[in-house]
């Protein structure tokens, strides 16, 4: 008889995560009284000792660490025959993920949110937000079922189709009172080398990251996102290039002043793409959702430093 259970490694998964066996059983809905009861029979059965106890924190043993490492392949295995099973039985997925470059705020897909509620049956909906490589990333680790936003190509391998959805140009700019305001242009390599550049950091953790408007050797103060990137650019804490509707949007406001530049930024394509053979009730909604025209305008309207129309 099997002396493990899907139960006990959610909840070893849980305390892991959560650093003790009262937040275990807030996260999962259950008395902490529970949680001990499930570890110790657990740890019973297998004649190890799973966790190592300091007050209220817990922490792995060697032979816990192992066994969650391997708990956590059948965990995934089992969500999967769960999804495929009541796809099968209903055609909708009992979870889809929407994955969005940072880029873009999440708030842009709220009406597509809302109208999936309305059609979607008992599918939970997940949107989860990567940078550059990242995004791509996600898609082929399984961590979202659908990018929208994806920017530029995709990594080489396949095991997924993409299609264009629109393109957007780039604008290098300053604060006013930064010294590259002060510059004739175009700014040239040597000029940009001597200060700091404002860089979105690539949150891929296995492909090789992208390096966007960065000089070899640059001082480079990177962030996790767009929007905070456009802030210190506002407070003239660096330099970069910014996505063109809301560098345009600063400009008129006088945040920002555009500069020529030797070597400007190409515009960049963003892309729709999803994994090959997935053929889900609600990913085949939200790819028809997505490929409407005005997706992408939606998109750029919630760049940073823009009001939505």
């Amino acid at each position: 008889m099997l002396r493990l259970s899907l139960e006990a490694l959610q909840i070893v998964d849980a305390i892991a995560r959560r650093g003790s066996f009262s937040a275990a059983g807030k996260q999962l809905h259950k008395v902490p009284s529970t949680i001990s009861y499930t570890v110790a029979k657990l740890e019973d059965d297998l004649g190890v000792q799973v966790f190592q106890r300091h007050g209220p924190k817990v922490v792995l043993t060697a032979a816990g660490q192992e066994l969650l490492k391997e708990g956590r392949y059948l965990l995934k295995a089992a969500h999967d025959l769960e999804h495929r099973v009541r796809r099968v039985a209903s055609g909708w997925e009992t979870e889809i993920a929407i994955g969005l470059d940072t880029m873009f705020s999440a708030v842009a897909l709220a009406d597509d949110v809302q109208a999936f509620y309305a059609a979607a049956q008992q599918t939970r909906l997940r949107l989860v937000q990567e940078t550059l490589s990242g995004t791509w990333e996600a898609l082929l680790e399984r961590r979202v079922d659908l990018l929208v936003g994806a920017p530029g190509d995709g990594p080489a391998g396949g095991g997924y189709i993409s299609q264009p959805i629109g393109m957007m140009d780039f604008v290098f700019v300053v604060a006013p009172t930064h010294p590259l305001a002060q510059l004739p242009g175009p700014l040239t390599r040597s000029d940009l080398q001597q200060h700091r550049a404002v860089v979105v950091a690539d949150s891929a953790r296995q492909l090789a990251p992208r390096t966007v408007g960065l000089l070899l050797g640059q001082d480079a103060f990177s962030v996790p996102n767009m929007q905070i990137k456009f802030d210190y650019q506002v407070l003239g804490l660096g330099f970069g290039f910014l996505p063109g509707p809301c560098a345009r949007a600063a400009i008129a406001r006088g945040q920002l002043v555009e500069k020529a530049v030797e070597e400007p930024k190409p515009s960049e394509t963003f892309y729709l793409a999803w994994r090959v053979g997935e053929d889900g009730a609600a990913l085949r909604w939200w790819m028809a959702r997505m490929r409407e025209p005005e997706v992408f305008a939606r998109l750029a309207r919630h760049l940073p430093g823009r009001a939505p129309a």
